[in-house]
């Protein structure tokens, strides 16, 4: 089975802000899939190319991400090499991304909480660049919401975000982060 997790924050408010670019990437890939609200989280649930994967959204907002995340984990008995978690970059310019593995939370407090709560740092992340900003406008930054030209930048690349997904459901770590990572 593999896990899929979009980190964001639940609630309106934070719809379509740089610190929800996890669910927006889910959003774009989970239309009509059926979606149940459980373990704290949206968990959709189907079968890729014989692979039993679930799609979730944590409803625990970021900083709390890794309850929602290792309940998941533990009743489904989820391999660490088996979860693949999408989240913001504030040190990355936006329309950039990246795959990491076996790295700190670099200040990302879902991350932090996920690693906390699963004991450690080896499970694929989707880092999505939203921009550098000074460290005393952070919050308003990250809970801002994408300006259009911004929003291009990104939305370009969510057919490249769902063909990452695939191939990380169908292939694994190793042969997504070979094939996706930018140079």
């Amino acid at each position: 089975m593999k896990l899929i997790v979009g980190l964001g924050n639940p609630g309106l408010e934070y719809d379509q802000t740089r610190h929800n670019i996890g669910f927006m990437v889910l959003d774009s890939m989970v239309r009509d899939f059926r979606v149940e609200k459980k373990f704290e989280a949206l968990v959709s649930k189907k079968q890729i190319h014989g692979e039993d994967v679930l799609f979730v959204k944590p409803l625990t907002f970021m900083n709390l991400s890794g309850n929602a995340v290792s309940k998941i984990v533990h009743y489904y008995h989820i391999d660490v090499n088996d979860i693949l978690v999408i989240q913001d970059d504030l040190d990355m310019q936006v329309g950039t991304y990246k795959l990491k593995k076996n790295s700190s939370s670099g200040g990302h407090n879902g991350i932090k909480s996920i690693i906390q709560s699963l004991g450690t740092d080896s499970f694929l992340r989707l880092k999505v660049g939203i921009s550098k900003v000074d460290k005393d406008h952070v919050i308003d930054y990250v809970l801002g919401k994408f300006s259009k030209s911004e929003y291009e930048s990104i939305s370009v690349h969510f057919s490249s975000f769902q063909k990452i997904i695939q191939d990380f459901i169908e292939h694994g770590t190793e042969y997504t982060m070979q094939n996706y990572n930018q140079k």
